[in-house]
């Protein structure tokens, strides 16, 4: 009898930065399976920083961050009271301060959604592993995490056309800057639970959670419907925890 020899199972070809980049948009499940060969994650990080640089720049050219602090200010009416009731001195100090709070933080927003994605990572890990069961390494979730967050960037990228194009700045925020969840549309300021909680319902958040759901399936043996129940169960706590903050304000 003629033997037949095994034929091995071909391992998918290795993607570059630029073709994970790519296919996070378009193939997701290349660029997250690709992660368990190597959990490289430069690529989006410096595309984060490049194009958060821009759109802060645009903003302090466009806006200015002594209006954006003004801006936030609305948001947050005790706070206002409570520079208003200042002596002129004081109060000028307060804002001048306050708005290079306010620079110093955006410029450097990049570093802080990085250590905002390590604590994300080392949460999903311990949720994983002690809920799930799951074999994952924290390296492996935390590329994970930063590739599904790429598609955030888009809300800059619409913010710095809209504001290039003369869009009036008069209500503009960061944590708002564009209509892609329908508490753009809300005054946050009378509502501020209700902007909380709409603002929740993001368009671009959502497609960053699904990402990530995706990306569990293809780095862990995790079922899918457990990795849905995971991420958007951890994003039901932050909104939640946001109104209550939105309450504790108000």
């Amino acid at each position: 009898m003629a033997s037949t020899a095994a034929i091995p199972l071909q391992e998918p070809a290795p993607l570059s930065q630029a073709q994970r980049l790519v296919n996070t948009f378009f193939a997701p499940r290349k660029t997250f399976t690709d992660l368990r060969r190597s959990a490289a994650w430069w690529a989006p990080f410096l595309i984060t920083v490049i194009v958060s640089v821009v759109f802060v720049y645009v903003v302090d050219q466009k806006v200015g961050f002594r209006k954006v602090v003004e801006n936030q200010l609305r948001l947050q009416p005790k706070q206002a009271e409570r520079i208003e009731n200042l002596p002129a001195g004081q109060r000028e100090t307060a804002m001048q301060r306050q708005t290079s709070i306010t620079k110093g933080i955006s410029y450097g927003f990049p570093l802080l959604m990085l250590a905002w994605h390590a604590i994300v990572a080392a949460v999903l890990l311990a949720t994983l592993k002690f809920g799930a069961g799951a074999e994952v390494k924290y390296k492996t979730l935390f590329a994970l995490v930063i590739y599904a967050s790429v598609p955030g960037l888009f809300k800059a990228v619409l913010a710095v056309v809209s504001l290039l194009a003369g869009v009036a700045s008069d209500a503009f925020t960061f944590q708002n800057p564009v209509a892609t969840n329908p508490g753009y549309f809300v005054d946050a300021a009378s509502s501020p639970v209700l902007f909380s909680l709409l603002s929740s319902i993001d368009i671009l958040t959502i497609w960053i959670l699904v990402l990530a759901a995706i990306g569990i399936t293809c780095v862990s043996k995790v079922k899918r419907g457990t990795a849905f129940a995971v991420v958007f169960g951890w994003y039901a706590v932050t909104v939640l925890f946001g109104v209550a903050i939105a309450l504790a304000f108000a």
